[in-house]
């Protein structure tokens, strides 16, 4: 018997979903790429989104969309989204 995979688990989309294939992005992954790509008008607009419709806080989605974009797998699958993150990421680093 072997002890539970829980890195495994962590790539699962907030409903459960199964584990992706070798190489590609889970469910989860793609939804947070997907929601970072989209415009959001108002205040408060993408934190409500966030919560609606990952079902996550901000707090956590800012966290896994960090470790995202370090993921060749999300360069391959969006790499307009992953590299302007990256910019963005390294431009707040630089002014620290």
């Amino acid at each position: 018997m072997t002890a539970p995979d829980h890195e495994h688990n962590e790539h699962h989309g907030p409903r459960g979903e199964p584990a992706p294939r070798a190489g590609e992005l889970s469910v989860r992954d793609r939804a947070l790429l997907a929601l970072e790509r989209r415009s959001h008008a108002g205040p408060g607009a993408k934190e409500r989104a966030i919560r609606e419709e990952l079902g996550i806080s901000p707090v956590r989605y800012y966290q896994l969309l960090n470790a995202l974009i370090d993921d060749e797998r999300a360069l391959r699958d969006d790499p307009v989204t992953v590299n302007r993150l990256r910019r963005v990421r390294d431009a707040k680093r630089g002014r620290r």
